[in-house]
């Protein structure tokens, strides 16, 4: 291994991605990006007979021997990423179906414990000229934690929000990079083949990291990582061979503006806000010993103890208990089946109360 270095915030690394990994401390990063080679140019494998290429990729970066060495490079950088993530964190890597079941087994073999493979489907993919196949429409992200004891952070609340509200699901509708995101050299060309667009490295970063957080990129290339790390608060390391693709990449994100402190953190989960118990709102006089609670249509009604416990019927306990049992059910959140009836008639569930000792009102 080589000689560490201090984790270089912020900038873009040029060279090798498994030698720069190296260098890197054990366990300085929160999250791992990584879009690697997708091995497209194998002769015999992945071209069509006459040796013309499947797809549009046609770099030096893409280019490798046979599956052996393929499978060796994806081993070697699998591993130095798995050295230098925390144990708390996750990593997404992304492929199509050249190469992404060879990288679903790398990770498996190499002891990351997957969470999800997410659909990118693409809204305006590119035809498929020769009509011998089905459209290629999207592609695979894989999401793995470090390991099976991970306590990997997953920002449900921000990625429900992000989503009207709904849970986000794991087929994810984004169009592909286009118009005036598209890097382009002096030519008009497309600087970079495969650059992904912000919008999906958004979902990635808000959906798994906290402002402060690194993030590493091993396959910078235009970096759409960085640059959406830096909008939303968070910190990067970026990893690129080709000094082109990595003098672009920041120039890029020279010119991104950071979001607001506030505007970058996501909503907090259920289990990193503070415990409050139904006592404390009783001791606050939010509901005091002797109010009448009700389920939302009225079923039921129970009266709050001075101790924070309720009686409804012959049933006594916490919120939680008295509604389970009110509803012959195995369990029950207290704070969204009761409600406190207001001064106007209105009904307002126990979590809104909660939520104004949590924000200090």
């Amino acid at each position: 291994m080589g000689t560490q270095i201090d984790t270089p915030l912020d900038q873009v690394l040029v060279g090798d991605c498994i030698a720069w990994l190296r260098h890197l401390p054990p366990a300085s990063v929160h999250a791992i990006f990584a879009d690697p080679p997708y091995n497209l140019q194998l002769k015999g494998t992945l071209r069509r007979p006459d040796d013309s290429l499947v797809d549009g990729v046609d770099d030096e970066w893409d280019r490798f021997a046979d599956l052996g060495a393929y499978d060796a490079f994806t081993r070697d950088w699998l591993t130095e990423c798995r050295r230098v993530l925390r144990k708390d964190g996750s990593i997404w890597v992304m492929g199509a179906y050249h190469n992404v079941f060879r990288l679903g087994s790398a990770l498996q073999d190499l002891g990351y414990w997957i969470l999800n493979d997410v659909i990118w489907r693409k809204s305006n993919p590119m035809p498929n000229f020769r009509g011998r196949r089905f459209t290629n429409a999207h592609e695979t992200l894989v999401w793995a934690a470090r390991g099976p004891e991970s306590r990997y952070r997953f920002n449900y609340a921000a990625m429900k929000a992000l989503n009207d509200d709904l849970q986000m699901r794991s087929d994810w509708l984004i169009p592909l990079c286009t118009g005036h995101e598209r890097l382009r050299d002096e030519a008009g060309t497309k600087l970079h083949p495969t650059q992904k667009p912000e919008a999906l490295l958004h979902r990635v970063i808000l959906s798994c990291t906290a402002p402060g957080d690194v993030i590493l990129d091993p396959f910078f290339g235009s970096g759409t990582t960085g640059a959406v790390a830096k909008r939303l608060g968070r910190r990067f390391i970026g990893i690129e061979r080709d000094q082109g693709y990595a003098d672009a990449a920041l120039r890029r994100i020279a010119a991104v503006e950071p979001a607001p402190e506030d505007a970058a953190a996501a909503l907090p989960s259920k289990k990193e806000q503070p415990r409050i118990p139904f006592g404390t709102l009783v001791e606050r006089g939010l509901v005091p010993a002797g109010t009448k609670l009700f389920d939302r249509q009225k079923r039921w009604e129970a009266q709050v103890g001075a101790d924070g416990t309720l009686r409804c019927g012959l049933a006594t306990g916490s919120i939680h208990k008295v509604g389970a049992a009110v509803q012959e059910a195995p369990s029950c959140n207290g704070w969204l089946f009761w409600h406190i009836e207001g001064r106007d008639g209105r009904l307002r569930v126990l979590d809104e109360l909660r939520e104004t000792i949590a924000r200090g009102a």
